[in-house]
Parts: structure tokens; C-alpha cells; sequence
């Protein structure tokens, strides 16, 4: 199956709790929500139709690792702000899988994340993808075009968030 990304956002009256117990603002079940399927059902069907409004979760697939490599701050450079914050992270493997990687954002972080999220255009992920390759084989153009759907998802969230005083949880796992 492999390791995908999952945001769940959170209002502000909520951020202690999301400090302290992040996986109480993640569903239990976050590939179900994104896939459109019965949560923890040992059968189900795909309707591969987000369950969860937009607003509210942001699924992002495997295009976490390109995200990621795409906002890496250059050497030297700040992370204060970057919205890098919003894509770093690995899980842990070990022998029987991986334990996932969870992070909360607070919601006086989502502006400056949005700042810098929303600055990046096609032009500089053309720039960017010229160096970088993905690990799933597609040809360029498809993986650009994967990247930039992606990268669009990810600013109409933390658009969200940022005009609703909101923050989010991610995992990678």
C-alpha cells in the first residue's frame, strides 16, 4: 500500500489537545475517510471520493516525499515559516512495518506556512523537477502534473486553515 500523507484540521480551541494528544484530531481511520470506503471494514468499496469535506482533511497520497523535497529550505536557510514544517517528517521502520510520523501545527503557524506554501508556482516546480526524480517510474510530464494537483490541494487547505483561525494534524504513514 505504502506511505501517504493525511491532514485533519482543528479549531483553535482544540490546539492544547492536539499538542497533547494528537491522535485524538486524527481519524482512526484516514485512508477510509480519503478513499471514500466504510472505516475499518474487512470488505468495502472504493469510491476514491474524499469523505471528509476539503476544509476539513487533506489527503496528499504519496506526493508527500516530492512536497517534501520540493519546500526543502536550501542549505543554510531557515525552517521559521517554511512550509517544509507542513511536509517533514519520516516514519520509523522496523521489522514488522513502520510506526508513523505525527506532527501538530498550531494555528498561529498556518499563516506563515500559507505565506510560503501559496509563493510556490509551476514555474518553480518545473525548476525543481528538473532535478528531481521520483522513485514510482512515471514519466515526467505525469509526474509533474501529479505534483502540481497535489501542491494545489495543499494550498487550498492551509488557505482554509489560515482564513478560519484553524490548525491541522498530519501523519505520514
Amino acid at each position: 500500500m505504502g506511505i501517504r500523507y493525511y491532514a485533519y484540521a482543528f479549531d483553535a480551541d482544540l490546539a492544547q489537545q492536539a499538542v497533547d494528544d494528537p491522535h485524538s484530531i486524527l481519524s482512526s481511520d484516514p485512508l477510509a475517510d480519503a478513499w471514500g470506503m466504510e472505516p475499518h471494514a474487512s470488505v468495502s468499496v472504493a469510491t476514491f471520493e474524499q469523505t471528509s469535506p476539503k476544509h476539513e482533511m487533506l489527503y496528499l497520497d504519496k506526493s508527500w516525499s516530492a512536497l517534501q523535497s520540493l519546500t526543502q529550505p536550501q542549505s543554510g536557510g531557515t525552517k521559521v515559516g517554511s512550509s517544509h514544517r507542513m511536509f517533514e517528517g519520516h516514519v520509523t521502520m522496523h521489522e514488522m512495518g513502520w510506526d508513523p510520523w505525527v506532527r501538530t501545527i498550531l494555528p498561529e503557524e498556518v499563516p506563515a506556512i500559507r505565506d510560503h506554501l501559496c509563493a510556490i508556482d509551476e514555474s518553480r516546480v518545473r525548476t525543481w523537477a528538473q532535478t528531481w526524480r521520483s522513485r514510482h517510474g512515471a514519466d515526467d510530464e505525469d509526474e509533474l502534473r501529479y505534483v502540481l494537483d497535489f501542491l494545489r490541494r495543499a494550498q487550498e487547505f492551509v488557505e482554509s486553515l489560515a482564513a478560519d483561525g484553524r490548525g491541522m494534524v498530519y501523519l505520514i504513514g
